[in-house]
């Protein structure tokens, strides 16, 4: 029987079989390479990378649980408290509350004084640190004392709380900035209500005054470490404590400083600030006592939350560093990523497609958008409309009212934009300091002139009570044009000179391009049309 073709070949091999032979040319290679210094080398080199990588998520995440701590921390800290201040003050206005209303009761005013004072101040008691509480007449001299029968004698018409009662019948519960209490000889707090005759006229005061130490008492048993701190406001920036105390604080305004600014933005909320005091950078969590004009903070030093984070990273760097000498080289490597990294984060903040202000797309989404579409219109033959919209006299808003009232405006508008144009394809866009634009794909003139009425319609309802701005005040002019064989400049173009021929015309209305290109007169020509 002659031999097989494999048999043929294995002869010529010397007999061994093609599977042995494939995982000799298999091992030839691999023992080159593991013979090959430069590999040893490259390998001594990802060693320590990789070590450098595990060292460096290691720290991260023993950073973040620093973080996660301090936040937590804070955020208990700052309920803690809230909860309690707020009790607190509940309770004195409760008492308050009662003393308004009792002292009307009937028979009250005929009872013997050391009844009456049982029958008004019964609830004062459960308050803390509560210093006295007293009832002033319409000329401020005290009628009435939780701690003495009769009264002792002091007069408090100058002071601000009496002022502000007897000028405001709507007042409320009114707190005081800190003052010498003149029965007691301290600082406090003096928490106020009004007292009308039958008649609604002023009729006085009842008041409460709360100690300092009730706060230094409640905020001594928390520790904050050296750069910690906790503080007390009143929302118009006034310091009523503050933890550790420094008397020089107590009673200083800050409502200037940019972090009080940030307290006065939100409710509740967390921020990385530097201290107008010293300067010195802290984690700053605040909240407003319940509906109190109060606002509490607690601030921990960042250089104290990382204290602990620090040190450790100190122990792994070195055994990194014992373990391998590249590893400041690659620190510094991977410094100057996160730097990197940090400017590539801000150029993409730079390039966010919706403006800040009106929550409308911005320019660039625009400008996308509007070569996009016009480019499908003309391979289409599908119409494309747009308008330009301007609000009138926007300066006078501006120069008349500020442009916090201005800013508001513009809301607004964005707000009617929004209202007024439904389809998920359409696109409503700020495209300059007061001016607007709404692209519509697939309408004709006839859709794009009832989206124009709409606005006009919507914007009609447009009012700022607080600023003395009423429905119809606001107004805009709009220019309407739909795609043509111009291509996109051109229906921009259109568009603007039906805009300036209604702000030509009078204003607050709607003027449309004819379907020829049209050019707009040379004082229209801008920057912003040459780019579009």
């Amino acid at each position: 029987m002659p031999p097989s073709d494999d048999e043929k070949n294995r002869a010529k091999d010397g007999g061994v079989p093609p599977e042995s032979r494939s995982r000799r040319r298999l091992r030839l290679p691999l023992a080159r390479h593991l013979r090959s210094a430069r590999n040893w080398i490259a390998l001594g080199v990802l060693a320590p990378v990789g070590m450098l990588v595990l060292s460096a998520i290691m720290l991260l995440d023993l950073r973040r649980d620093a973080w996660e701590k301090a936040e937590q921390t804070s955020k208990n800290l700052l309920q803690v408290i809230e909860r309690d201040i707020a009790r607190n003050i509940e309770i004195i206005d409760l008492s308050l509350q009662a003393v308004v209303d009792n002292i009307k009761a009937p028979g009250v005013a005929e009872i013997s004084p050391a009844l009456r004072q049982l029958v008004l101040f019964d609830r004062a008691t459960t308050a803390r640190d509560m210093g006295v509480m007293l009832v002033l007449d319409e000329n401020g001299d005290s009628i009435l004392d939780s701690n003495a029968v009769p009264a002792r004698r002091v007069n408090n018409a100058d002071r601000g709380y009496f002022q502000l009662h007897k000028a405001n019948a709507d007042l409320g519960l009114h707190i005081s900035p800190p003052l010498k209490s003149r029965l007691l000889g301290e600082t406090v707090l003096v928490l106020s209500r009004r007292i009308d005759r039958p008649d609604g006229s002023f009729g006085g005061v009842v008041l409460a005054s709360l100690k300092l130490s009730y706060f230094s008492t409640l905020f001594d048993r928390i520790g904050l470490g050296r750069e910690g701190g906790i503080n007390l406001y009143l929302r118009d920036g006034t310091r009523l404590m503050r933890y550790p105390a420094v008397e020089a604080d107590i009673g200083a305004n800050i409502a200037g400083a940019p972090t009080f600014q940030r307290f006065l933005a939100e409710h509740s909320g967390s921020f990385r600030g530097l201290s107008v005091r010293d300067g010195v950078e802290r984690y700053y969590a605040y909240t407003q006592v319940g509906d109190r004009p109060l606002i509490l903070n607690v601030a921990l030093g960042t250089h104290e939350i990382e204290a602990e984070w620090q040190a450790k990273a100190a122990v792994l760097g070195l055994a990194v560093l014992v373990l391998c000498g590249l590893t400041v080289l690659l620190s510094l490597l991977f410094g100057r990523e996160l730097r990197r990294s940090a400017t590539m984060q801000a150029e993409l903040a730079k390039l966010a497609r919706t403006d800040s202000l009106t929550g409308l797309a911005n320019r660039r989404q625009f400008e996308e958008a509007f070569e996009r579409e016009s480019r499908a219109s003309a391979r289409t033959g599908r119409p494309l409309a747009l308008l330009v919209i301007d609000a009138d006299h926007f300066k006078t808003f501006n120069d008349r009212f500020g442009h916090a009232v201005g800013d508001a405006v513009l809301r607004g508008l964005a707000d009617t934009l929004m209202r007024s144009v439904r389809r998920p394809g359409d696109l409503a866009a700020r495209i300059g300091g007061e001016e607007f634009a709404v692209l519509m794909p697939g309408t004709d003139r006839e859709g794009a002139g009832r989206v124009a009425a709409a606005i006009h319609d919507t914007t009609r309802t447009l009012m700022l009570p607080s600023a003395g701005i009423g429905p119809g005040s606001v107004t805009v002019s709009i220019g309407l044009a739909v795609s043509s064989a111009g291509g996109a400049a051109d229906l921009f173009r259109r568009a603007d000179a039906a805009l300036y021929e209604a702000k030509s015309g009078g204003r607050n209305q709607t003027r449309s391009a004819s379907d020829g290109a049209s050019v707009p007169p040379p004082d229209r020509q801008s920057p912003r049309l040459a780019a579009i």
